[in-house]
């Protein structure tokens, strides 16, 4: 290459840095997100710059999803959040300041008297979802993360075809990265039957635009707009026949009432970015039974949201704790603020307990974990790692009183850039059975000893330190 070519591609390329670099300032995100992409931009060349423009760029401020878009889609009449019409006398003030919180933060309604079914493992809950599918006489929405092209999606598969060629209508939604090993073959033959198909964010040829970093994680099911399903497990083996990790130990919730109308008007919003195509009209609505006295909130999160929505609600409900907080989680890689809320809550003598893998899908991720556990364990918190397989559940119950169950992660990915769902549930019955499913799980749990591991090697403990420092781009 000629000198005076190669000098002006070097220059070039420099320019292009320093650019982003004052974009990143400009955004002003966090400082240690900045510091942290800065850092690769400045110290990885061409191998960062290729990697920021795939994972680091902030689309957020543009609303992925539009404000007039959601709009469009939820402007119906299915529930409201007028307290006055909500019995909200079994709730204390806490407790109604994170019902508040979140109809603020994302207007997410509260869903009264639902009928509340939790699952744990694999075998329930497709059995569970696989019923309420084969019932369904006018439509079926379904969407996830992950499907993976095995038995079990196939089993979904041909259940799905045997609905549509019935004459009910079936859409659904994969996310392009999370399910990027499904076949053509698998997608063709259920738009061949059928069924509506979309991927959502597919991959873009221009890096200046990549949405690569924004991934769909929610897991959402709805029939007939009468049962409704969400949680954290995805469509795959895994969950019922195990890998190499073991059995996939996940938590899922079946939901029939009038919150169900919060997981459809959800999906129906993904539907409208994927689709281009409104769809309000009166019958995925139906007027909802009236079961258990009790409140859900559906509560979304990602880059359509103004705030973290579902980590805002998070912590405030551990802030709300005077008795205990049990965490499933399979990746701890907190937030400051949500790290700080439970230490605090752990040194207010609230039995804070957080339960996780003793071996993850991702060592990068396992290595940012740990490097949190000792400071934690530090302020009280007891921590507990399962042995039954792998623990991918993401439930919180906290006083007998407030479940969460979604399919966020406790980490910046699903805080910050993935669509998420939870459903915070406020009920005493729903609370003891999360509650008696994590007492449980502690049979198959070895708990960490502070002293143990304040005594791991120093080379362990820097490697850990070490993936901290990229846990900000993760």
């Amino acid at each position: 290459m000629h000198p005076v070519v190669e000098l002006l591609l070097i220059l070039f390329y420099f320019y292009v840095i320093i650019s982003i670099i004052l974009v990143i300032l400009l955004e002003n995100r966090y400082p240690t997100k900045s510091l942290a992409w800065i850092i690769v931009l400045l110290f990885v060349p061409v191998v960062g710059l290729i990697f920021y423009l795939f994972l680091g760029q902030n689309f957020r401020k543009e609303k992925i999803i539009s404000k007039k878009s959601i709009r469009r889609v939820t402007n119906h009449p299915v529930a409201s959040f007028d307290l006055s019409r909500l019995n909200t006398s079994h709730m204390d003030n806490n407790q109604l300041n994170i019902l508040k919180l979140l109809y603020n933060n994302s207007e997410s309604a509260g869903y009264a008297y639902n009928k509340i079914d939790i699952y744990a493992d694999g075998e329930s809950t497709y059995d569970a979802l696989f019923e309420a599918i084969r019932s369904a006489k006018d439509h079926i929405h379904i969407e996830f993360f992950i499907v993976n092209d095995d038995r079990i999606s196939n089993q979904l598969r041909e259940l799905l075809i045997e609905k549509a060629r019935e004459g009910v209508r079936v859409r659904m939604i994969y996310d392009f990265w999370g399910s990027f090993n499904l076949s053509k073959k698998y997608i063709k033959s259920l738009k061949k039957a059928g069924v509506y198909l979309n991927a959502f964010l597919p991959m873009r040829l221009r890096l200046s635009r990549s949405r690569v970093n924004y991934r769909n994680h929610r897991k959402i099911v709805v029939v007939d707009g009468i049962i409704g399903f969400t949680g954290g497990l995805n469509i795959a083996d895994r969950y019922r026949y195990g890998n190499k990790l073991g059995k996939w130990r996940d938590t899922f919730v079946r939901i029939e009432g009038s919150a169900v109308h919060g997981l459809q008007m959800l999906f129906l919003i993904d539907w409208y970015f994927v689709e281009r195509k409104l769809i309000k009209e009166e019958k995925y609505y139906p007027a909802p039974k009236i079961f258990s006295e009790n409140l859900i909130q559906i509560v979304p999160s990602g880059p359509d949201t103004d705030h973290p929505s579902i980590m805002q609600g998070i912590v405030s409900a551990i802030m709300s704790a005077t008795q205990y907080v049990y965490i499933h989680t399979p990746y701890y890689v907190p937030s400051e603020i949500l790290d700080e809320c439970i230490k605090m809550s752990a040194l207010s003598n609230v039995d804070v307990r957080l339960m996780i893998p003793q071996k993850s899908d991702s060592r990068m991720t396992d290595a940012c974990t740990h490097s949190y556990l000792k400071s934690i364990m530090e302020s009280g918190v007891r921590i507990f790692q399962y042995k039954g397989g792998f623990l991918h559940s993401k439930a919180i119950v906290i006083d007998d009183f407030i479940s969460i169950i979604g399919s966020t992660n406790l980490d910046e990915r699903s805080f910050k850039q993935n669509f998420e769902v939870n459903a915070f549930i406020y009920e005493k019955t729903s609370a003891l059975h999360l509650k008696k499913l994590f007492l449980q799980d502690l049979e198959v749990c070895e708990e960490i000893s502070l002293t143990a591991w304040s005594q791991r090697s120093k080379w362990q403990r820097l490697k850990e330190s070490l993936a901290r420092l990229f846990s900000p781009l993760m």
